[in-house]
């Protein structure tokens, strides 16, 4: 068999248009492109070559798309497929993903689109086209690390539903991902949403789906979450933030496996895992009323908890160098070498951020630095810049004294949080470890300027 270079993609399609539009995109991004005017081409040439991505309109004279997936599931299991439909057709799209297409995009598509979706299937299929990263994506042998991934592993090999509560940055949607990686549905799809940064009138459309007419604006019909993930893993992410009102219906579908679209009658019947993380604590939350017991004890058959970074210190080494070889790779040059003091100081930082912000954090060093060493003072010269030593904020605006109402303590955190930002409402949440909805909501009950806040 004659192999391609590694960053080769076949794109099949019968329009020479659509064929040409596609070539020319992929190889301005350094592809290496063959096309195929239809499933049967497709497939002689997959006889002779190997392609790590296949892009695939579905209707098409010399076979269809669909049918030349599942023959790419048999033979190629590690070629990821995107599949392009016309006029969002809501069948064929649940038949794509069922079949083992990783994702698929209705026509008409930009290329910037396809290029996002092309990145999102890469990285979950394990690393093709110089995605490479190590096994899980996890890095570090710390020993409540590793508690954690034996935990997971266990859970993989089940089908019972599992809830990750941990900080903001630790890698919980990793953990998800290698939870679906290693059970028995790897080959099925991993659907992720994330339930805070979906507005929430929209929520319940992106999770169970729409019928056309079912609200202003639903044009045609269009599958949830739930009906995408079948067969697979459905990560529900930030269940925390999931509104009370929706609740009922999730837990119904998380019983029974079963839900109608909006504006719909029928019943769907789905057989999917659920992975929920949470960056709050639920119990505290089924107290405070904002969180249904019956839905917290539905979704923690399979709890696990990850530990932040100041927990894990001894894996800060190998993480370094994780993320100066990622960044390096991506800047085109050479990995510099990281000065034994440089990684001292890295071990002596708290890490509120965790994982994330020490990868951001590696991202501006070996960005701004064309040193073949980084040495401590880059450590100083970024942690303690002007920007970094008002991360993080003063507890207060004032001082808290007996009696201050817990109202007006969180009001005055928020408020000096946003102020040690600049106004900047993601870091915020990063910061207080709740959502991009959560910080909004309060800026709203505390009648903060909104315009001030962006």
């Amino acid at each position: 068999m004659n192999e391609q270079p590694t960053k080769s993609v076949l794109v099949v399609d019968d329009e020479p248009g659509m064929q040409m539009a596609l070539k020319t995109n992929f190889q301005r991004e350094g592809w290496d492109v063959d096309v195929a005017g239809g499933g049967r081409e497709a497939l002689r040439k997959l006889q002779t070559q190997h392609f790590p991505l296949v892009v695939t309109d579905v209707r098409m004279p010399d076979g269809d798309g669909l049918h030349l997936m599942r023959s790419l599931r048999a033979s190629h299991p590690s070629t990821a497929v995107i599949v392009l439909t016309a006029f969002g057709s809501v069948p064929e799209a649940v038949q794509a993903m069922r079949g083992g297409a990783c994702d698929y995009l209705t026509k008409p598509i930009s290329f910037e689109e396809l290029q996002s979706a092309v990145e999102r299937v890469l990285r979950r299929v394990g690393g093709s086209c110089g995605y490479a990263m190590p096994a899980g994506g996890i890095v570090g042998t710390a020993p409540n690390l590793l508690r954690a991934l034996e935990r997971a592993r266990h859970a993989a090999r089940t089908d019972a539903d599992v809830l990750i509560e941990a900080e903001s940055g630790t890698g919980k949607e990793l953990f998800a991902r290698y939870i679906h990686e290693n059970s028995d549905r790897r080959s099925r799809p991993f659907i992720a949403v994330n339930c805070a940064a979906v507005p929430e009138n929209l929520l319940e459309s992106e999770l169970f789906g729409h019928m056309r007419g079912a609200f202003t604006g639903a044009t045609a019909s269009k599958a949830g979450k739930f009906e995408l993930a079948e067969g697979g893993t459905l990560l529900l992410d930030e269940i925390g933030e999931m509104p009370l009102h929706l609740q009922p219906k999730l837990l119904r579908a998380l019983q029974e496996r079963e839900f109608e679209r909006l504006g719909d009658t029928r019943s769907i019947r789905v057989n999917i895992r659920i992975v929920a993380t949470t960056n709050v604590s639920l119990p505290a939350m089924v107290e405070q009323g904002k969180f249904r017991a019956d839905l917290y004890y539905r979704l923690n058959v399979i709890p696990l908890s990850l530990p932040p970074l100041r927990e894990r210190r001894e894996d800060l080494p190998a993480l370094a160098d994780f993320f100066a070889r990622k960044h390096a790779k991506e800047a085109g040059r050479p990995t510099p070498q990281l000065h034994p003091e440089f990684v001292a100081g890295l071990q002596a930082h708290p890490w509120a951020g965790n994982v994330r912000e020490l990868g951001n954090f590696m991202r501006r060093v070996i960005t701004l630095s064309d040193a073949d060493e980084i040495g401590p003072e880059y450590l100083r010269a970024e942690l303690s810049s002007p920007a970094r030593s008002h991360a993080m904020p003063p507890v207060l605006l004032h001082p808290a004294r007996a009696g201050t109402s817990m109202r007006e303590v969180e009001r005055s955190l928020l408020e000096a949080t946003l102020q040690s930002t600049g106004g900047n409402r993601t870091r915020t949440a990063e910061m207080l470890g709740v959502s991009l909805r959560t910080i909004r909501n309060k800026i709203r009950e505390y009648g903060l300027p909104p315009r001030r806040y962006a």
